[in-house]
């Protein structure tokens, strides 16, 4: 999990998930969508890929990325069982 919050602790990651909510892309076609260079737009997606929280497939001469919703959701478990109301056992507690 703490490779998931780092890869989430970056705006730049963080906008290439929400690119990829929409749609898959290639590498390009979100560098694209930034200011930086082709090299760090590779660089944030692998930091993604070592989260889990995006995966690539090989079409052809392209890598198309796509999001990770099942590790989303794991991080998103994580949250919402830090504010449960007292009493009431952690997500990590009822397993």
């Amino acid at each position: 999990m703490n490779d998931t919050f780092k890869a989430l602790s970056d705006p730049t990651r963080r906008k290439i998930l929400q690119l990829l909510k929409e749609k898959d892309l290639t590498a390009g076609e979100i560098a694209d969508q930034f200011n930086i260079s082709k090299p760090s737009i590779s660089h944030h997606l692998n930091i993604l890929k070592q989260a889990h929280l995006v995966q690539d497939e090989r079409q052809g001469q392209n890598i198309l990325y796509s999001i990770n919703l099942s590790v989303m959701q794991e991080a998103m478990g994580w949250f919402l069982g830090m504010i449960g109301t007292k009493g009431e056992p952690t997500h990590d507690e009822r397993k």
